[in-house]
């Protein structure tokens, strides 16, 4: 609740600058102690904007976010800043989200939980005034979370989308299979990278702020945000089709080595100015004109507090997460010293493929077994087994270049394939050029699945609740060769095997 005051007596309070000082360094304290506290993810959040490129541009957020908050500064002279309560519910909330996601494993919720925390302290110590005064800078702070990874898929099949029809169009003979185009004097992988998801992310961040600044019709800022998605999505395509169609003319080796400093150093900025230019024309916010009306939020909030009580009970909201999350963090099974690959009637222990090889990757698994088993129809299937007794950071089942394929690897994924008794298939392929089917489960807490999300909320179960820790994948592959039929091989061999859930258990000494 609030109750309304008079603008003037908080315009010209002669205290209001000594009440800054003191709230302002109260602020900056409960941060760096907070920040101290959580540590460990403000150095992972760091280490991902220096080193992706994907996330880079969230090296320029906290610098813009001081830039917002100056541009404030005169109307924010004319608050004054309270200690408030109810600001502590979104310190509890981003603590939990912070605790789900530790549990789980999911480094986005734990780096969210870390960023509401911090925008819970604003609010508590500054109160409800001058948080929405810098209310759209406390919102902006959100794109200090790298997130949009699962743009990547879209954007790669909207990519080869666009692209098949242009080299048609000038002549070019290729072909698509999957993420693939091939043209007679070579070939080309639509990667994550080359999706165009970096710059989609990005220009979301750019757009939201030119969007803010320059607009003023919610109207107008709604079309902004589509062209600011739109234009890199098909200035994507356009540059995936000029860098094959120049190796078509040219060499690939020319036409990728040019892309890469074209694409690295030229596009994005070529795209940012054509997206300004195209929005210029309706930009309907004077330059200095403000930014909020300080007279509009001129009112003493109810469930105010002393900014020192404040912050105490701001640091042990907080704290109580991270200890929560030492007391649970022991939980783990209790796994055999030894596992062996399973017997499966019918088939036979052969040795590993040289031609085509290939094994998922688990570094950080408590127990990794691979091994290729072969029929009397001269069949061969390959089975590969994760064990993990529990799982923390580093150490997940399923996290980005873990699994099936690595972190720029060889083998790439093709198409996705027809479930398999419950489990995701998908066919890569390799130089060579070589195939394989891939066909996947996992068992985590007590289910069986081939969904990444499941096993993040069964871990999450696990950790909070109680139950199984341990976590298992089972990946069962084989390559492609003419004339035998792979998928049939694949499926004798599953049936064979028996239950996967069985066999993910008993790998975890289990009954």
């Amino acid at each position: 609740m609030t109750i309304p005051m008079p603008a003037a007596a908080f315009a010209i309070d002669p205290a209001a600058p000594s009440v800054w000082r003191r709230h302002a360094a109260i602020l900056g304290g409960v941060a760096l102690l907070l920040i101290a506290l959580f540590w460990h993810d403000v150095a992972a959040l760091t280490k991902i904007w220096w080193t992706s490129t994907t996330f880079g541009h969230c090296l320029f957020i906290p610098p813009v976010l001081a830039w917002l908050v100056w541009q404030r500064r005169a109307g924010l002279a004319q608050l004054i800043p309270v200690a408030w309560a109810p600001g502590l519910v979104l310190v509890a909330l981003g603590g939990f989200g912070w605790l789900l996601g530790d549990a789980a494993g999911v480094a986005l919720a734990r780096h969210l939980g870390l960023v509401l925390m911090l925008q819970g302290v604003v609010v508590t110590l500054l109160g409800p005034n001058v948080a929405r005064a810098l209310l759209f800078p406390l919102c902006y702070a959100v794109f200090l979370v790298p997130f949009g990874e699962g743009l990547e898929e879209p954007l790669q099949t909207a990519t080869v989308a666009m692209t098949m029809p242009l080299l048609h169009l000038f002549g070019v003979p290729a072909q698509v299979d999957g993420v693939l185009i091939t043209i007679p004097n070579g070939y080309f992988e639509v990667a994550e990278a080359c999706s165009g998801a970096k710059f989609v992310i990005a220009m979301i961040a750019y757009g939201v702020l030119v969007a803010n600044v320059c607009f003023v019709s919610w109207r107008r800022r709604a079309i902004f945000m589509v062209v600011a998605i739109v234009v890199p999505i098909l200035a994507n395509g356009l540059r995936a089709f000029g860098t094959i169609y120049a190796a078509h003319l040219t060499s690939v080796e020319q036409a990728t080595g040019m892309d890469h400093i074209v694409y690295g150093w030229v596009f994005f900025g070529l795209v940012m100015a054509a997206v300004i230019a195209i929005g210029w024309r309706w930009f309907d916010r004077a330059p200095d004109a403000p930014t909020f009306d300080p007279a509009r939020l001129q009112v003493v909030p109810k469930f105010r507090l002393d900014a020192l009580i404040a912050a105490a009970l701001v640091l042990a909201t907080a704290a109580a997460f991270p200890a929560w999350s030492s007391a649970i963090a022991g939980r783990a099974q209790v796994l055999p010293d030894r596992i062996a690959l399973p017997e499966v009637p019918g088939w036979h222990r052969t040795a590993t493929s040289i031609r085509a090889a290939w094994s998922p990757n688990y570094p950080n698994a408590d127990h990794f077994l691979f091994g290729r088993y072969t029929d009397a129809r001269g069949e061969s299937v390959d089975l590969a087994i994760a064990v993990y007794g529990s799982q923390r950071e580093g150490k997940e089942l399923v996290a980005f270049g873990v699994g099936p394929l690595r972190e720029d690897d060889r083998w790439v994924r093709v198409s996705d394939l027809p479930d398999l008794d419950g489990g995701s298939a998908m066919r890569i392929t390799a130089p060579g050029p070589v195939e394989r089917q891939v066909v996947t489960w996992y068992r985590a807490g007590d289910v069986l699945t081939h969904r990444p999300a499941v096993v993040k909320l069964a871990a999450l179960k696990a950790k909070l609740l109680g139950g199984p820790q341990r976590a298992v994948a089972v990946h069962v592959s084989a390559e492609v060769v003419p004339g035998h039929d792979t998928r049939a091989a694949i499926t004798r061999f599953v049936a064979a095997l028996g239950p996967i859930e069985r066999v993910a258990d008993r790998a975890a000494g289990m009954p």
